[in-house]
């Protein structure tokens, strides 16, 4: 047998060595895993800048964080106001945040069992077939505590409170989708944005991308209030577009946020107004200033012809014909008593 030249021999040891080199190369440097979140400033994330191009189709894979961008120092005191427009209501989404695929994702809960931000796209395909929720009395959310007071409509305290409404993804038992929201933050505060989404996306198909934050001060377990914001995907903000705070506190109601304790606030005594003597009996409109004066009522509007009664602000209310809308001072138990049931979009 012919041996092997000494040329051959090294142009097949300079062939192995490219193909090793090539075979080292591909291992030393991998491909570096990309995020769909990046921090931004305030004007870097306004809703113009946002869709300057199509929205993207590809699912986020976490939960945003964003909303960072603001501190509760950032929040303040409350005024009497429902809630507090943050950044001229313009919501702090990204341009990557902004898709047209249907989800939802939860932060998980932290060491103190609280909930962090809770963010969605949310489509009609999320949404719940009916009103059944289920049972969620067993779940006690940082902060929780079993209280009530007259002052309070329907009495208790304290809301097992949706961060993410049931009626936008159907999400209801969920620990990390649930915080301890006082009557006032669940009702006043936050529903109405959520009827508000809600009725958009039912009407048009359109998707919105969501985003609710609890703010917490410290080791607090109860939150100060939530961060929510909303922005219409299709039609660029113009169905739907705000950045609002929202308080979690009632009225007249003294909290401890540090573990959700609280304490009816005594108002000052004012004078006793002059009356007749006892002898001389009151009329029928000095009856019924008295009781108007000795007992707060609440401002409804009922549907003659359905029977349903509503929050003046329900959606329905406005698609309601004149002659079978009837508003009515009073409270909850006297308009059930009359034979009228609660409204199921606005909870009354």
């Amino acid at each position: 047998m012919k041996k092997p030249s000494q040329k051959m021999i090294l142009c097949c040891i300079a062939f192995l060595m490219v193909v090793l080199s090539a075979i080292g190369c591909s291992g030393r440097a991998p491909k570096q895993e990309t995020t769909l979140f990046t921090a931004t400033t305030p004007s870097e994330a306004s809703p113009s800048e946002a869709t300057a191009s199509e929205p993207a189709t590809t699912k986020p894979r976490k939960v945003s964080e964003s909303d960072k961008l603001i501190q509760l120092s950032d929040i303040p005191d409350f005024s009497g106001k429902l809630f507090f427009t943050v950044n001229e209501g313009k919501p702090f989404f990204t341009s990557d945040e902004i898709v047209t695929e249907s989800f939802e994702n939860y932060s998980k809960l932290d060491s103190l069992g609280r909930c962090g931000t809770a963010f969605a796209c949310v489509g009609a395909e999320l949404m719940p077939e009916n009103d059944d929720k289920g049972e969620i009395g067993y779940l006690k959310p940082s902060g929780w505590q079993t209280v009530k007071y007259d002052s309070v409509d329907g009495e208790y305290l304290y809301n097992r409170c949706h961060l993410i409404a049931f009626s936008l993804t159907g999400e209801s038992a969920n620990e990390k989708n649930l915080i301890t929201g006082t009557r006032y933050l669940n009702i006043e505060g936050m529903l109405p944005f959520e009827l508000k989404v809600h009725d958009y996306v039912a009407g048009t198909q359109n998707h919105v991308m969501y985003r609710v934050t609890p703010f917490f001060e410290g080791n607090d377990l109860l939150a100060k209030g939530v961060l929510m914001a909303g922005y219409s995907v299709e039609d660029k903000g113009k169905g739907i577009s705000f950045n609002v705070f929202c308080y979690n506190l009632q009225p007249n109601i003294k909290i401890d946020y540090t573990d959700g304790k609280s304490e009816q606030i005594q108002l000052p005594t004012t004078a006793a107004p002059k009356t007749k003597p006892q002898t001389e009996p009151l009329t029928e409109e000095e009856i019924s200033a008295e009781e108007d004066n000795n007992e707060a009522k609440d401002l409804y509007i009922l549907n003659t012809n359905t029977k349903k009664f509503h929050y003046p602000y329900c959606d329905s209310v406005n698609k309601m014909s004149a002659k079978n809308k009837k508003e009515y001072s009073g409270t909850r138990d006297e308009i059930i008593d009359m034979g009228y049931s609660p409204c199921k979009r606005c909870n009354p």
